[in-house]
């Protein structure tokens, strides 16, 4: 079997008709900075949902730090921590209340749990949002407060659906520098994102996932073969189509 922090061999998920992963492999490396990329119905949220106990899938297997995850799901957990996109939360809940009830929930003592809430919260400057209901949070506050409930319990592999989206700049910085930190440690982390120039400037690693399928994979500058990660993506993901000589009455607008 392939090694590394977490591997995917031969997954499979349908929705009725659609194949929406077809046999995919896929290893990433301990202590790795990984970006998950491929256009909009590639199967990258599906994947992830397979690789962290989720969503089961139709066929293959996931390994995460040298557990098989849907052999063992709980204990899989332990060591995973998961920033899924729009995964409803307990958003009665105060932000800290979310972060700690997260930390008990893996077993945590309630003092640790608290004390390490309200250290994340504070790093992702959410401390001044401590008596705000997480669902009047905006889009933003929410993702950051989600991240916070993924490293609560200081997991060996974190894996992140888009956790950049609707971030603003400052707040973008300091999840960068937070999840090099978590690699330098020894963590592993796994990104999702559609924006190629954040990948390229964050992660050691990518994986390129078109149709189900992944397409390329190594480190970025194997991947990205000497130009921009964006030029590569769009040639595995089959080219830009351009307009052609379509929306002509777009100008129509100017006049």
């Amino acid at each position: 079997m392939t090694t590394g922090a977490l591997v995917c061999e031969g997954l499979v998920k349908r929705y009725g008709d659609t194949l929406a992963v077809d046999r995919l492999d896929l290893a990433v490396p301990a202590g790795s900075l990984f970006g998950l990329v491929g256009p909009n119905g590639a199967g990258k949220t599906t994947t992830l949902s397979m690789a962290t106990g989720l969503l089961r899938p139709d066929a293959g297997r996931v390994v995460v730090d040298g557990v098989d995850v849907w052999a063992d799901v709980v204990r899989a957990h332990r060591v995973l921590g998961v920033l899924p996109d729009g995964l409803a939360v307990l958003d009665r809940l105060r932000g800290p209340e979310l972060v700690e009830y997260t930390g008990r929930l893996h077993g945590l003592p309630r003092a640790e749990a608290a004390s390490r809430a309200a250290e994340l919260l504070d790093v992702l400057d959410l401390g001044d949002a401590g008596r705000t209901l997480v669902v009047d949070y905006s889009a933003g506050m929410r993702k950051k407060v989600g991240l916070a409930c993924a490293l609560v319990h200081a997991p060996r592999v974190l894996v992140l659906d888009e956790p950049f989206e609707a971030v603003d700049p400052v707040s973008g910085t300091t999840i960068r520098a937070l999840l090099r930190r978590f690699t330098a440690d020894g963590g592993t982390v796994v990104v999702s994102s559609h924006v190629m120039a954040l990948v390229e400037q964050l992660c050691d690693h990518v994986a390129v996932i078109v149709s189900g399928h992944v397409v390329a994979a190594g480190t970025v500058d194997e991947v990205r073969g000497g130009g921009s990660l964006e030029d590569r993506f769009v040639e595995l993901s089959g080219g830009s189509r351009g307009l052609g000589g379509g929306l002509s009455w777009l100008a129509s607008s100017s006049g």
